[in-house]
C-alpha cells in the first residue's frame, strides 16, 4: 500500500497539480492538507475522475484536510477527539484495508508569544500523544502522516539559526513529537533516510526553493504494526519545481503486504 501526504495550500488553486501527481504517481491513500475549502466547493468530480474517493473535512479559506482513497475506506474520525470546542478542520481519520491513517494539519503556532497561537499547538499536541496512545491499544498498523509544523532536528532544516524563535523548531514542541516516538511510533522517512538536508518544505519568500533553503515539517509516524511492514518512504520533490506548486511536496510511504 502506497500512502501520501501532502500539504497542497489551496487544492482548488492546485487542482491541475493535483490532479496530475495522482496520475503520474499512483498512490493507494492520500492524505492532503490545507486543502482551504469547505467541504461542498471540494473538487470531488475532478478528484473522483482520478479515481479516487474522498473524505472532505473542509473550512472556509483556511486549514482543511481531506483523505483521498483508490480503495474502499471507513472513516472514523472527523476532528481530533478531546475538545468539542475546536472547530479547524485538522483531522480526518479512516481504515483503509486494515490500516488506520490519520491525516493532519497541526498548528503552526505563530507567534510564540501568543497563548492564543503558541497555546493552542501545545494543546493539539497534547490531544493528538493522548489520541494516540489509543490508537496504538488497538494493536493495528497505525500511519499518522501530514503536516507537523515541527522541525523535528536540526538537519531537518537548511539553517538552525534562522529558526531558532519559531514556534516550529522550540524545545517543547520537539519534545512533544520525540514522545511520540517513545510511546512506539516510527518515523517513516527517518527509518529508511538519514541524510540531512531532505526537506518537504521551501518558502515562496527569498528564493528558498532555487537554493535548496528548506525544512522537513511533512511526517509519516508509524505504530509497530505499520513500521514491520515499511518498505520504503521517499520525498517527491517533483510537484514543488511546477508552476503554480504548493510550497510543500510531497511524501510517500510504502507499506508492505501484511
Amino acid at each position: 500500500m502506497r500512502i501520501a501526504s501532502w500539504n497542497v495550500n489551496s487544492v482548488n488553486a492546485r487542482l491541475d497539480n493535483v490532479v496530475s501527481w495522482l496520475g503520474e504517481s499512483a498512490p493507494d491513500v492520500v492524505v492532503l492538507q490545507e486543502i482551504k475549502c469547505q467541504e461542498e466547493n471540494f473538487p470531488r468530480a475532478a478528484i473522483e475522475a482520478a479515481g479516487y474517493q474522498a473524505a472532505v473535512v473542509g473550512e472556509k479559506s483556511y486549514n482543511g484536510v481531506a483523505l483521498l482513497s483508490r480503495l474502499p475506506f471507513e472513516l472514523r474520525q472527523r476532528a481530533l477527539p478531546g475538545d468539542d470546542a475546536d472547530t479547524q478542520a485538522r483531522y480526518v481519520e479512516a481504515e483503509v484495508g486494515g490500516v488506520i491513517i490519520a491525516g493532519i494539519y497541526l498548528p503552526n503556532g505563530n507567534p510564540v508569544e501568543s497563548d492564543e497561537k503558541y497555546g493552542r499547538k501545545l494543546r493539539w499536541m497534547d490531544r493528538l500523544l493522548a489520541h494516540a496512545e489509543g490508537l496504538l491499544a488497538e494493536e493495528k498498523p497505525v500511519v499518522i502522516a501530514g503536516d507537523y509544523n515541527v522541525i523535528p532536528e536540526n538537519e531537518d532544516c537548511w539553517d538552525p539559526a534562522e529558526w531558532l524563535g519559531d514556534a516550529l523548531f522550540q524545545d517543547e514542541i520537539r519534545a512533544r513529537y520525540r514522545r511520540l516516538q517513545h510511546m512506539g511510533f516510527t518515523d517513516a522517512f527517518r527509518a529508511c533516510d538519514r541524510r540531512g538536508g531532505q526537506y518537504t518544505f521551501w518558502d515562496y519568500q527569498k528564493g528558498r526553493w532555487p537554493r535548496d533553503e528548506g525544512i522537513r515539517i511533512d511526517h509519516a509516524l508509524l505504530s509497530p504494526e505499520a513500521a514491520i511492514r515499511l518498505a520504503s518512504c521517499q520525498i517527491d520533490r517533483a510537484p514543488r519545481a511546477r508552476e503554480k506548486a504548493s510550497d510543500h511536496t510531497p511524501l510517500i510511504v510504502t507499506l508492505n503486504a501484511a
